[in-house]
């Protein structure tokens, strides 16, 4: 069922302590249960369960309940020890969790959506039942009642859902008000180019992280009412789930090519410049492709228009001919910047702020629990993998 490996905590690199297989198809959401050796699963292959980790030290399941249909999703609050699982069908099925994790009860079923369940999340202090689903429908209901308290119509289909706040499809991420029984909308913002896949938020800082399709991380200042956006670039492939160690104040991504990467947000970070257009370069004022008027009167072929990652000017390949990481810009892999940026970069300013793990497979999806400083990824393989992220959390 699951093989446990040999710790090495001296490695400043993620330390795989175990692997736990057997699925039929893939792990769709998967949480560590705090203060326990233990973990909860729910898959595509219709089945729920809970491991436990032996005396081997082997992780086998306490329990095993096979549902009628694919688990798209779930919530697990281990203060009341409540299940609730999204499905493909987009009913969300509701267990409790005895104390010793060993037996589960059935607790209520909700037709919540008429497409599958993208997102399920419980608000233990209000006792509410939040999900989102592929109709394109963001609901709350009452977790007691199981009665639905209101529904909020999104312009594309919900794949991040974190509180009050909604990332779709489009890219966008909405704010949104909730009360008992009514929904407003506070705002809107977008800054992706692919769809939102995965939101977090910091209380504390009152900072939000988005994860999107387009590689690309996105912190969001709520708190600072300035709306400012930092940019992060450190993935090669779609953002699949983020998760934030205020203590530490360190965010942790990973990404479908099977990327970890360990951000410090420790530091002052600065906002990427807006790119300035132009009809020549604004280096050796050289026409670009549509400015016939000045190719004609200088007798000069046009140019392809770029644009420098640090200044944001449009200039021409020959005034950007350099590549160099900008960490502080959220750049930790080497783009174009002009000749003048280029000189004005120093190696101090090059320092990476992140550091780069591969977790041998392709994460679908992930959490961390900061109070054992382990994470859990989800891969293509179907497999499980916890990590000790204590040598590169800290």
């Amino acid at each position: 069922m699951a093989a446990e490996r040999q710790p090495r905590p001296q490695a400043r690199t993620p330390c795989l302590l175990s692997t736990i297989e057997s699925f039929q198809d893939v792990v769709s959401s998967a949480v560590i249960i705090p203060k326990e050796d233990g973990v909860i699963s729910v898959s595509e292959d219709r089945t729920i369960r809970v491991w436990l980790k032996r005396d081997s030290g082997q992780y086998w399941p306490s329990v095993y309940h096979t549902l009628s249909t694919s688990c798209s999703c779930m919530s697990f609050n281990p203060e009341t020890r409540r299940l609730s699982v999204g499905m493909d069908t987009g009913s969300i099925c509701e267990f409790l969790l005895s104390e010793d994790y060993n037996k589960m009860t059935p607790a209520g079923t909700y037709q919540a959506h008429q497409g599958r369940v993208t997102v399920v999340l419980f608000v233990l202090e209000m006792e509410w039942l939040l999900s989102t689903g592929q109709d394109k429908n963001f609901n709350w209901l009452c977790s007691e009642s199981g009665q639905q308290l209101g529904t909020y119509r999104t312009a594309a289909w919900v794949s991040g859902l974190q509180h009050a706040f909604v990332g779709d499809q489009s890219g966008q991420v909405t704010i949104l008000k909730l009360e008992q029984d009514s929904c407003s909308l506070v705002t809107t913002f977008k800054g992706h180019t692919g769809h939102v896949t995965a939101l977090c938020w910091d209380p504390v800082q009152r900072v939000l992280f988005s994860g999107s399709s387009d590689h690309s991380i996105i912190m969001w200042d709520i708190g600072g009412r300035k709306g400012t956006a930092i940019e992060l670039q450190g993935h090669n492939e779609k953002v699949q789930g983020l998760c934030y160690a205020s203590h530490t104040r360190q965010l942790i991504s990973c990404s479908a090519d099977g990327g970890i990467v360990i951000w410090n947000m420790d530091v002052t970070r600065q906002e990427t410049p807006e790119w300035l257009d132009s009809d020549s370069c604004q280096k050796c004022e050289q026409p670009f492709f549509w400015n016939f008027k000045q190719m004609w009167d200088s007798k000069k072929i046009g140019l392809r228009q770029h644009h420098c990652r640090k200044c944001g000017r449009a200039v021409c390949a020959k005034c950007s001919s350099r590549r160099s990481t900008i960490p502080l810009m959220g750049f930790e892999f080497e783009v174009r910047v002009c000749d003048g940026c280029h000189e004005s970069i120093s190696d101090e300013d090059r320092a990476p702020t992140v550091t780069f793990h591969d977790s041998k497979h392709g994460v679908v999806h992930m959490h961390y629990e900061p109070t054992t400083g382990s994470l859990l990824t989800s891969g293509t393989d179907k497999v499980l993998k916890l990590w000790d992220m204590s040598p590169v959390v800290s």
